[in-house]
């Protein structure tokens, strides 16, 4: 049934739109770390980059608790309560003078938005299954990728014309335009008679059920690696950019141009998915990653930063094939979890991102002084990846034997 379904270009945006959230709230900040980071007295740059991975540990927790309750009382209601959290967090971050508890903000800002982050991928995988669904994905996340590419002008030009703080209100203002289209334009994705009654045991049944399912286990350990390696770029690279090259009034610009590395990946992965399939496109995508990486570690390994113009083009490489992965891997793991894919979204985004705060926060205490750090990260993490694609694959030929 799904497989002949037409997709609505309003459904991909509202998605997209929904996700993008999630991408505001971190990258519009990047830009104004060190003012705030001024306000509310850091000392160091670890401590101002606890402000970007904090908010993925909010969002990895969160959508343990509303993962399981959509599957319960309906996709609608709890994306709904999400965006009442991310409310009452923002109005903490811009109140306080604190640093436990402007962490304390972001992290409860990340449970929020853990609602429509996880729940998109829930709604999709209730229309839509196989390659199409990842086809859908990447319409999804190509639309997403808009946001990284304007996010930091964005935040970069509200700091400049008002102070920090504007970026918070206009965080609320844009999320608050798109529940009212979500209210009134978007349909309920999980009727009535599928959804599962609500007990104390929900989670329990469903962890058990996800961890049966061999495939969704190892698609989300990838997904971790994949997106731990890559948040220490989104933790560091205000620090790589300002700090290490001395371009601080151009970090937006940089860093625009590296999100539609990403997104023109997103795009042609839509355009080739059903043809190549899913696995076979995140497989070589993975391939990429990791031999870019090491490229880049064998040839700097003195620890020497390049040229800007040399850190780009490794960069922009790295992040074409993370554009191929992020849709495809979520697709993946998502795949066999279709009767319950909003405990299934739940745990594979819980999962990756308990892998993924601690990754970041470990490689990206060691980009100081130079970006090989970062690079040996990719290297070691693309690695692993590719190390369980290719035991997923030896164990798929084993069955099918």
């Amino acid at each position: 049934m799904e497989h002949i379904k037409k997709v609505k270009f309003e459904f991909v945006a509202l998605m997209a739109s929904l996700m993008s959230l999630v991408a505001l709230t971190i990258d519009a900040l990047l830009p104004a770390l060190p003012e705030i980071g001024a306000s509310i007295g850091t000392t160091t740059l670890s401590e101002n980059q606890l402000l970007i991975t904090m908010i993925f540990l909010g969002i990895g927790c969160g959508q343990l608790v509303f993962g399981p309750l959509s599957d319960s009382f309906g996709r609608k209601p709890i994306v709904y309560v999400g965006f009442v959290v991310f409310i009452i967090a923002s109005i903490i971050c811009v109140t306080t003078q604190d640093y436990e508890m402007m962490l304390f903000g972001r992290i409860l800002q990340g449970i929020g938005l853990s609602s429509p982050r996880s729940l998109t991928a829930s709604m999709i995988r209730d229309e839509f299954s196989g390659d199409y669904m990842a086809k859908i994905l990447s319409f999804v996340v190509m639309f997403f990728i808009l946001v990284p590419v304007i996010a930091p002008l964005l935040g970069q030009f509200l700091m400049h014309l008002f102070n920090w703080k504007a970026i918070f209100y206009f965080n609320l203002i844009f999320g608050l335009l798109i529940m009212i289209w979500f209210l009134f334009r978007q349909r309920e994705t999980l009727p009535k008679h599928k959804r599962i009654k609500f007990t104390s045991f929900l989670f329990i049944s469903g962890a058990k059920e996800f961890f049966k399912q061999k495939e969704a286990v190892a698609f989300t350990l990838v997904s971790g690696f994949i997106t731990g390696s890559f948040m220490v770029y989104l933790s560091t690279a205000q620090q790589i950019f300002q700090e290490q090259y001395h371009l601080g009034e151009w970090f937006p610009y940089i860093f625009a141009s590296l999100a539609i590395s990403i997104g023109f990946a997103t795009f042609l992965n839509s355009q080739l998915v059903e043809k190549f399939g899913m696995m076979n496109m995140a497989f070589y995508s993975t391939m990429a990653y990791a031999v870019v990486s090491v490229m880049y570690v064998i040839l700097f390994h003195n620890g020497e930063n390049p040229s800007i113009y040399a850190l780009v083009s490794f960069l922009a490489l790295q992040f074409f094939a993370v554009g191929f992965l992020f849709g495809n891997l979520r697709a993946l793991a998502m795949q066999p979890l279709g009767h319950i894919a909003g405990i299934g979204a739940a745990i594979n985004g819980f999962l990756s991102t308990v892998l993924a705060v601690p990754i970041a926060h470990f490689i990206g205490g060691f980009v100081k002084t130079s970006v090989l750090p970062l690079f040996m990260g990719f290297s070691f993490f693309g690695i692993l990846s590719l190390s369980v694609f290719l035991l997923v694959k030896r164990r798929g030929k084993l069955l099918t034997a």
